[in-house]
């Protein structure tokens, strides 16, 4: 019988020799060639992991591709693809293409060309091997271990991540997982009550403009047009805010000088004065140190009653702000002023020492100290006027002397050691005499620009040629900008 068997199968020649169709037509078929999916079966097997592949099939009882039967009559052949039936739960197994003519549903899964390498990890202690977590959000990547191969690395596919833990859980109730760093585990606390600002709990309201047509659309439309304030405006507002800078617990000391009488040195250190005390929230006073007889206190608002001479005299008595307010004039503007000596029957003039006690004891209750210094700078109380300056206003006329003049104060503070000040001084070029002269004010500007950085023109205001006393609502609105842009420059250079 064995024999029977042996001789009705052909030999492996025999089929060689015979065509296709004669090995149909004698009922035999051969053993087809391994399918596109077995071979990538079998690539997949030979180059991640073959032996587990080989281990699975014998482990189901499924036989090799070497081992393979015949096909024989009423049984599909080795190349059949299995497939699902939409009728049964149980698995067609057949060709697809006989399948779909019987009427069998077909599903065929995607196979990918190349899948990474997953290895399992040694379980935990206390967790039992191939347990996976009982919660889905304490599976995390450090739960596997997922390598990749030279080939999955270069096409760039990466594991998914998956759910992050919450931040609250402990290390201890993972099973087993890394312990988390100490930045996830800190709490955050109640928001201090610093946070509780105007801008994130009121609702932001734009104000009305200052004045001018944005105005009056403002009031006509009922507050529903709101333009804003005009460039101007806006300009002079961030002045403003430069002038208000605070300057530190040390006083600071500004001289302003002129080698030339009636250029409007006074007039400067007035407006100057009440600029600075007008924005800045801090004391700011204007002495008199000429020599002779000063005009501060005739172009300030209110009287004093008594002089820097008799505060020299009384200094000892002197230790605190009230006491010291009664010698100052500070009536209808926040400057104060201490003025000089008005007694003709006084010889004696004002010295540097007198001086250094005056600005000793100013120096405990103003932030800025402004000096109307005299003509000329070779009398004694300049000295201890410029060893005390933090910076310098020098101010000159439109007129070919003033100009001369004012530029030679600058060399007399070069040829004394003093670069400093020139570095950081400020030229006020002052109009008071009117622009209706043959000199070019633009030439004076930039000879001035050459020697020092900050030149600032004042120009004529009828208010300001009065002689009289100053009162800044009464200014033109280019003068009372450029008296602002003034005290901005000066609080630049004072820090």
């Amino acid at each position: 019988m064995a024999n029977e068997k042996k001789s009705a199968t052909p030999s492996a020649e025999d089929q060689s020799q015979q065509g296709p169709d004669e090995a149909v037509a004698g009922g035999d078929q051969s053993v087809p060639e391994a399918s596109e999916s077995s071979r990538n079966a079998d690539d997949f097997g030979d180059e991640a992991g073959a032996p587990e592949a080989e281990g699975a099939q014998e482990a189901a009882g499924a036989p090799n591709a070497e081992d393979a039967p015949e096909a024989t009559d009423g049984e599909p052949a080795d190349d059949a693809e299995p497939t699902l039936s939409s009728e049964g739960s149980e698995p067609y197994v057949g060709n697809a293409s006989e399948a779909q003519a019987n009427g069998h549903f077909v599903v065929q899964a995607p196979q990918p060309e190349r899948l990474p390498h997953i290895g399992i990890t040694a379980a935990a202690d206390g967790q039992v091997p191939g347990q996976h977590p009982t919660e889905a959000a304490d599976l995390t990547v450090a739960d596997s271990d997922i390598r990749l191969s030279e080939d999955d690395e270069g096409s760039g596919w990466m594991p998914s991540p998956g759910r992050r833990p919450e931040t609250g859980r402990s290390s201890a109730g993972m099973g087993g997982a890394p312990d988390r760093s100490a930045r996830r585990e800190k709490e955050e606390g109640p928001e201090p009550a610093s946070s509780l600002t105007a801008d994130r709990l009121l609702a932001s309201q734009q104000r009305p403009p200052v004045g001018g047509w944005r105005l009056w659309l403002y009031k006509a439309s009922f507050g529903y047009l709101n333009l804003g304030d005009s460039d101007a405006i806006r300009i002079r507002r961030a002045l403003e805010h430069r002038i208000s800078v605070r300057l530190g617990e040390r006083t600071r000391y500004v001289p302003v000088l002129s080698r030339k009488g009636g250029v409007g040195k006074t007039t400067v250190t007035t407006l100057l004065g009440m600029a600075l005390a007008d924005i800045r929230e801090d004391r700011i006073i204007a002495m008199d140190a000429n020599p002779d007889r000063g005009t501060l206190s005739d172009r300030s608002p209110g009287r004093a009653e008594y002089t820097a001479r008799q505060l020299v005299q009384n200094r000892f008595m002197v230790d605190s702000f009230a006491q010291l307010s009664s010698y100052v004039a500070r009536d209808g503007s926040r400057l104060h002023v201490l003025a000089s000596d008005t007694d003709p029957t006084v010889a004696q003039a004002f010295d540097d020492a007198d001086y250094r006690a005056v600005t000793d004891i100013l120096g405990r209750y103003y932030s800025i100290v402004l000096t109307d210094s005299g003509t000329g700078m070779v009398h004694s109380v300049m000295k201890g006027t410029l060893e005390k300056a933090d910076a310098v206003v020098l101010v000159s006329g439109g007129s070919v002397d003033e100009a001369r003049l004012a530029s030679e104060t600058l060399s007399w503070l070069e040829a004394h050691g003093r670069h400093d000040l020139v570095a950081k001084a400020i030229v006020v070029i002052n109009m008071s005499s009117g622009s209706r002269t043959e000199v070019n004010v633009n030439e004076i500007e930039e000879h001035f620009r050459s020697r020092v950085g900050t030149v600032i023109r004042i120009p004529y205001d009828r208010h300001l040629a009065e002689g009289s006393r100053v009162d800044l609502a009464k200014l033109q609105p280019r003068t009372r900008d450029a008296v602002t842009e003034l005290a901005a420059l000066v609080v630049d250079q004072l820090h």
